[in-house]
């Protein structure tokens, strides 16, 4: 049976995680701002949810429409086949965003969309008060120029989430961005990979879990398991072919930072992540970075800070740092910043340059060639 999916993603990695679910074997694939939608069967849900390290989370797509206002709204989610996923008990929350739309209200969305979709299992079931205690079948709705779309969240916990990283310092990097990163920077597990700011360590453990092609979500359990329509063996048959896949060797990974802490945490974090012994840590200042080998891969979350204080320390670092680095003129450099000012901080201008957002935090990714 071909399904539909969308899977949303931080701004501006929506073209690695369109690459990434081709190399699903997804179909119809089609990225937008902020979401990528693509068709699968229904081996595609356990597949994307495992192996996905740009997306936050998969939605199974039920319909889209168009809702100019509520009574279309209303009409559009009537008439879309619930009792075809929601069992009689199960637990349906219902959240979503409307943009540029006449539906602004998103409270009153979510009502609507509630009712409409109660009025709809009540036909179907012959009853008239549901207990919501079951499996949980969280309702997702996006309304944009107008037109609806209406999902079913099949992960649960965002896929960012992939539990290697309770304990973090300030700050934290997500991990789908970090994993967007190392993949831009196009890093395989081949030669020095560096990050002479690693904080949590997330970017390290994503270069690790990427030089052993490990799946991010291999070890964590997703919301859609519990649900009837896919069957338990996909998910084992798609697990035992992510570790199939799983590569082994030596790997030249280092991550260091000037505090102590944080090198602790960070270690911890990747001892989770099932990658410690991948990476090298270290407590090292970022202003003194040198290394012995001619040529490698950098891939660094500098601190930017948000309060004038903290961007002019932010700004000294970033001089520091770059006079560090024109000693390493072979190594390539991939530094995400939000400083306005960072390549006349650096001291040289990027070869190339990326919006990326941390959070909400419009940032630029500069990326040195070498």
């Amino acid at each position: 049976m071909e399904l539909e999916y969308c899977a949303p993603c931080l701004f501006g990695l929506e073209g690695p995680l369109g690459n990434e679910l081709r190399h699903m074997d997804m179909t119809s694939v089609t990225p937008e701002n902020g979401r990528v939608y693509f068709t699968g069967g229904e081996d595609a849900l356990p597949r994307a949810n495992i192996r996905s390290r740009f997306a936050e989370r998969i939605l199974l797509v039920l319909g889209r429409f168009d809702a100019p206002d509520f009574d279309a709204l209303f009409e559009g989610v009537k008439a879309l086949p619930w009792e075809d996923w929601l069992p009689r008990d199960a637990a349906f929350p219902v959240k979503g965003w409307a943009l540029e739309s006449a539906l602004h209200s998103v409270p009153d969305c979510q009502k609507i969309v509630k009712k409409a979709v109660v009025e709809r299992l009540r036909s179907v079931y012959g009853i008239d008060w549901f207990p919501e205690t079951g499996g949980q079948y969280p309702i997702q709705f996006s309304i944009m120029k107008d037109r609806a779309v209406l999902c079913l969240d099949t992960s649960g916990t965002g896929l960012h989430k992939r539990g290697y990283r309770p304990a973090q310092v300030a700050a934290p990097l997500r991990e789908t961005l970090a994993a967007a990163i190392v993949d831009i920077a196009r890093y395989r597990g081949r030669g020095d990979f560096c990050d002479p700011f690693c904080g949590s360590g997330t970017i390290a453990v994503e270069a690790a879990l990427a030089a052993k092609n490990r799946a991010p979500g291999i070890g964590r359990s997703f919301l859609a398991e519990g649900w009837p329509q896919f069957s338990p063996l996909l998910w084992q048959h798609e697990r035992e072919a992510a570790r199939a896949r799983e590569y082994n060797g030596d790997y030249r990974i280092f991550a260091s930072d000037i505090d102590p802490k944080a090198v602790a945490t960070a270690r911890a974090n990747a001892r989770r992540a099932g990658v410690e012994e991948l990476i090298e840590f270290t407590v090292a200042d970022a202003r003194d970075f040198s290394r012995a080998t001619e040529s490698g891969t950098l891939c660094a979350n500098p601190p930017y800070g948000e309060r004038l204080m903290e961007k002019e320390s932010a700004a000294e670092l970033c001089r520091a740092f770059g006079r560090a680095m024109r000693s390493l003129p072979g190594w390539k450099c991939y530094i995400l910043s939000s400083l306005e000012q960072f390549e006349n901080c650096f001291g040289r201008k990027a070869d190339r340059r990326r919006r990326l957002y941390n959070g909400m935090i419009p940032c630029q990714l500069y990326m040195y060639l070498g």
